[in-house]
């Protein structure tokens, strides 16, 4: 029988980890699947275990000198200046033990979320261990080793004959992915990211478009610092409605980073939960008016992961499942639970607090500056479908 999501988890992708003070934590996704379970959103029926990629799959997307070398650095056998050279042994992206094994894991468990849609027995599948979205063909990035999206993109194209649009909403530009199929016109990008004017990596502008047959399927809406909820949805809105319109794709990825919250330590953007809300249930929309609803989601960047992540993430496999957006008070042994253990006060209902932060004095200055943004790109888009 055919179900509405599968959450693809198992302990094993916490073994994705830097270490005990590095800001990607996997211990999010513990905190989010023990949020579902608690407000009894989730059984263990909905979870399937992630298989480890080949090494075949990872070449659909990297360099065999790169998984090469991530594999000497997994058993502590790489010189250091070597891995400087493919981004590994960075303040970023240090070295960890049985790196390879870890990284190989989270891109099996958005293959395992491929194949559970494209094969008919789930609507929807959510791997919150993914997401990886800077990882380069040949070179590890900002937190990312393997590119779990890119091979996965890959995979649909090969073993499904598949149109993807990629989504990307986390509050860094989605780099990995973008320049993967840059020159490709079976794959569209769309990332809604902070201006790369003050954030890593420093990319997606809006002149970024593609390249020779490619061109016209790379789109980019760089959202100013301080960009509040009203404005970032209105840009998501409406981009995500045109580029699926325009580019007609036969299933949507979504990467969902977590880190354009105003508590996000290392981005600088203002979102609430309103935003979290609202991104999955649009792009469940989108998904059922284009692609017979097969959406697969992965998650992302998100640094606050005790007040914000789980919040946030529990609302996609709240849309997959079709289920309203809470609101009120969380559940309280979830509170009890965890409470003890985070640096913060945890934020004791769906709602963030009104008001969260002072009011933005440029608040209508950025929000005309997203609109003609978003104004340009739409023009750009509208005369390529005249034009196609």
């Amino acid at each position: 029988m055919k179900k509405d999501a599968v959450f693809i988890y198992s302990e094993d992708q916490l073994n994705y980890s830097f270490s005990d003070t590095h800001p990607f934590n996997q211990k999010r996704i513990i905190l989010t699947l023990d949020l579902l379970k608690k407000m009894q959103a989730i059984t263990d029926e909905d979870i399937i275990r992630p298989r480890i990629a080949t090494e075949e799959e990872l070449l659909l997307a990297h360099d065999v000198k790169f998984i090469e070398t991530v594999k000497k650095a997994s058993k502590g056998e790489l010189q250091e200046n070597v891995g400087a050279i493919y981004g590994i042994g960075t303040e970023d992206t240090p070295i960890f033990p049985n790196m390879h094994e870890a990284s190989a894991l989270l891109v099996g468990g958005t293959l395992t979320a491929v194949d559970e849609v494209m094969n008919g027995r789930a609507n929807y599948a959510l791997n919150l261990g993914g997401g990886l979205h800077h990882g380069f063909h040949g070179k590890a990035s900002g937190f990312c080793v393997y590119n779990d999206s890119s091979v996965a993109i890959k995979y649909l194209q090969q073993k499904y004959g598949a149109r993807v649009l990629y989504i990307d909403t986390d509050a860094h530009h989605g780099d990995g992915v973008q320049w993967s199929f840059y020159d490709d016109p079976n794959v569209c990008t769309l990332s809604i990211h902070e201006t790369g004017r003050y954030l890593f990596p420093g990319t997606g502008h809006i002149t970024e478009r593609g390249n020779g047959k490619g061109y016209g399927t790379s789109f980019n809406f760089p959202i100013d610092a301080f960009t509040e909820d009203e404005s970032f949805l209105e840009v998501y809105r409406t981009s995500i409605k045109e580029v699926a319109e325009y580019f007609q794709p036969d299933v949507i990825l979504t990467q969902n980073g977590a880190d354009a919250h105003y508590f996000d330590p290392l981005t600088h953007l203002y979102g609430t939960m309103a935003i979290y809300n609202e991104i999955p249930r649009i792009a469940r929309e989108i998904a059922e008016q284009y692609c017979e609803g097969r959406w697969i989601a992965v998650g992302g960047g998100g640094y606050d992961i005790w007040r914000v992540v789980p919040r946030a993430w529990a609302q996609i496999w709240l849309a997959m499942k079709k289920l309203p957006a809470p609101t009120g008070p969380l559940p309280a042994d979830w509170l009890t639970s965890w409470q003890g253990e985070s640096p913060v006060p945890l934020i004791p209902t769906w709602e963030d607090p009104d008001p969260l932060y002072e009011a933005i004095p440029r608040k209508k200055e950025i929000t005309e500056k997203n609109a003609q943004m978003l104004n340009r790109a739409l023009y750009i888009i509208r005369n390529e479908k005249i034009n196609k």
